[in-house]
Parts: structure tokens; sequence; C-alpha cells
């Protein structure tokens, strides 16, 4: 059994592993107990009554973030023409076509996300391999690929937040960071967990949120009633 060092012990101390906190508890607990030297991330992990082998069990979304995410992110856009200038004009960090395509098959991938309008995704399919592993493929059902690269490109920098179930039935997201205030770590908490109720997939059955937790990236995690995050 592994040994759990002094400053988990002191992290852990006082949390009681089988009790619903509050949202409001629960986030101040999180922000008592972060002693480190960076800004620690916070994270939800939200356990779903859903199978995700069945297709008609997938969850997937995306959450734009009231609060935003509190990274910087890098965005890459592939596009050609008019909509390539307009994503350089919306901010994009990575603009191109064939090129940045032989850029990502070489191994150059130095972006966070990808954007990409339709008419390249005949030329994107081929880095399947290379993007689908790192969660990074653009896909219309989360406003990756799409004729307004401008929309998608301020979404992504202003705190747009992809989920996508789990094999275990769980979405794990990062939702700001330890140094926000408490109220805007539960609003962005909030929001995410209002998307994913909103992207029940036709073939759940039962109890579809069965529990939520938090943790920030060094911390313990913490029990959260659902009730407090569904605001009632």
């Amino acid at each position: 059994m592994a040994k759990v060092g002094k400053r988990i012990k002191a992290a852990r101390e006082g949390i009681d592993r089988n009790k619903l906190y509050s949202l409001s508890e629960a986030v101040s607990l999180l922000k008592e107990r972060s002693k480190t030297k960076f800004d620690e991330s916070v994270e939800v992990a939200i356990n779903l009554g859903v199978d995700p082998r069945h297709a008609d069990q997938m969850v997937r979304g995306v959450c734009v973030l009231p609060n935003g995410t509190g990274k910087s992110v890098r965005v890459a856009v592939f596009a050609r023409g008019d909509k390539a200038e307009e994503a350089k004009a919306a901010g994009a960090d990575i603009v191109g076509a064939e090129e940045l395509v032989q850029e990502v098959q070489g191994g150059n991938i130095n972006f966070d996300t990808v954007i990409a309008t339709p008419d390249m995704m005949p030329l994107v399919g081929r880095l399947g391999k290379v993007l689908g592993p790192r969660g990074m493929m653009p896909n219309p059902k989360v406003g990756t690929v799409t004729p307004d690269v401008s929309k998608a490109i301020n979404d992504a920098k202003g705190g747009a937040v992809q989920f996508r179930v789990e094999k275990a039935g769980i979405v794990h997201a990062g939702v700001g960071k330890v140094s926000f205030s408490e109220d805007k770590i539960s609003e962005n908490i909030k929001a995410l967990v209002d998307a994913v109720q909103k992207a029940k997939p036709t073939g759940a059955k039962g109890t579809y949120m069965k529990r939520v937790a938090l943790s920030s990236t060094m911390g313990p995690g913490v029990k959260v009633d659902l009730a407090t995050v569904a605001g009632e």
C-alpha cells in the first residue's frame, strides 16, 4: 500500500469522505486546502448512469464556462481564403490548410484545440490517428466544425470546455483555478453540470446523474450534494 505523504494527509484532514457537502462548502474546502506553489486547477467528476459502449448512451458536448478556465488556449484553425483571414482576425494562433496538415503529421502540435471549416474536413480527416487520441479532432457536435470560425475561436479562448463520458460512465472536466473566487468556481461548476444534464442521451435509463465530486490538481476529492449543484 502506498504511503500517504504529510501534505496529502494534511489536505485530507477534516474532510469526511462519505459526506455529501453543499457546493459552497466543497468549494471552500478546496480553496482552504490548496497549499501548492502553483495555481491548481479545479476539476469536476460526474458519475453518470450510462453505458457509453452503446451509441444511444454516449454523452458528449461543450460548455462555455461563464468565468473561463483560467488557462491560455492556443487555437489552430484549418481554413482557406476568406475564412482563413477571418480566423486570423479573430485571434487564431495558427491558421493553415495543406501545409498545416503536413506539420501535424510531422508531429508539430503546438496548440490546444482545433477548429475547421466544413470544406476542410476531407483534408483534416487524414489526421484522425494523430488528433483523435489527443481529443482534438474537430467535431460538429461540439462546435469545432463550423463556418462561423470567429465564434468558435472566441468560445475556445473564452472558456469553452469539451466533455465526453469515459468507459466507466464518468465525465471529467476542468472548471477553473483555485485562485478564482468561490462564486466564480461555483458558477462554472453549475454551468458544466447543466450542460451535461442537457446532453442526456435518449438511451439513458434510471438515474442519469448519480454523483458529483470536486478536486484540485494536488488536493483530495470532495463529494457534493447534487441538489445544491442543481440550485435546488
